[in-house]
């Protein structure tokens, strides 16, 4: 299959990212990112992709033959986390804003019709990972054990300028019983007075003699990094610059589960994480509420 590792938007408005599994070389897992100007509405059909509807800066309200949804999404995606809705197989929708906004629109090819359904900011999970300059903080809106669908999962997650995060690096390409076969796209916004002056960088790889993928990107606002097998990590944010990435992970699994495994020749840099502290800059926005979790990537 053909394979397209780092993907810069498409520039043609209102899409400013489109990934489908037909342009990813894969099966299940899709996203795109709308950029609507004041007044305006994008009309969507989800065929036989579930579908979310998840503000990144904006907020919007989203219209079903059924139902009308009012997102009031959040400033940016660093002022924490916002609600969102689900889309099942075989809706159609219309996203419309006010005031203008930047919307993702994470997918995965489905079969099992779930009802269509809105998703309370406050109800996400926060956890804070890691420790020390691998802290980071995941936004659980839509896993396995936070929000039913049927092969789509996606989280959010905050990296304060200097860390690292995904890391130890890990892969979820076979199933197994500790991991299971996951698409993967990550899709960055960086922090900066402007948005084009960011930087952060990702890795991927697969292991052994003559790596078949061996990709160390720059990543800034807008930029997606497609993971259809092999190691994916460090994802580092620059001193300066805090990194947000939304993750998008579909497969054919018939239980829906993120299991994954770690590098084997970096796994043991867990191991001094208990004596770290949490990097006091999380959680985002200062003062709001986290838990702290053992750490995973």
């Amino acid at each position: 299959m053909t394979v397209n590792y780092h993907r810069r938007p498409t520039g043609q408005l209102p899409e400013t990212v489109a990934v489908t599994p037909q342009d990813a070389g894969w099966d299940y897992s899709g996203l795109r990112v709308l950029q609507l100007g004041p007044g305006e509405d994008f009309g969507l059909d989800t065929a036989d992709h579930e579908t979310l509807v998840v503000p990144l800066s904006g907020g919007a309200t989203v219209t079903t033959p059924e139902q009308e949804f009012t997102l009031r999404g959040r400033p940016d995606v660093f002022s924490g986390p916002t609600d969102f809705v689900y889309l099942p197989i075989g809706s159609t929708a219309r996203i419309a804003t006010v005031d203008g906004g930047r919307f993702a629109l994470p997918s995965a090819k489905a079969t099992r019709r779930l009802p269509a359904r809105y998703g309370r900011a406050e109800d996400v999970p926060v956890e804070l990972r890691g420790a020390g300059r691998a802290s980071r903080e995941v936004h659980n809106f839509c896993t396995p054990e936070t929000f039913d669908a049927d092969k789509l999962m996606a989280v959010e997650v905050i990296t304060p300028g200097g860390n690292w995060s995904s890391y130890p690096p890990h892969k979820h390409d076979e199933d197994t019983e500790d991991e299971q076969e996951l698409e993967e796209i990550y899709y960055f916004e960086i922090s900066g007075h402007d948005a084009t002056e960011g930087v952060g960088y990702q890795r991927v790889y697969t292991s052994g003699e003559g790596r078949e993928i061996d990709v160390f990107a720059e990543v800034r606002t807008g930029d997606v990094v497609l993971i259809p097998y092999g190691y994916h990590g460090p994802s580092m944010a620059a001193p300066g610059y805090h990194m947000y990435y939304l993750n998008v992970m579909a497969g054919p699994g018939e239980e829906r589960a993120w299991l994954f495994n770690d590098d084997p020749a970096h796994a043991w840099v867990r191991d001094g994480w208990p004596a770290e502290p949490i990097d006091p800059r999380l959680p985002f926005p200062p003062g709001s509420p986290a838990r702290h979790k053992p750490p995973t990537p």
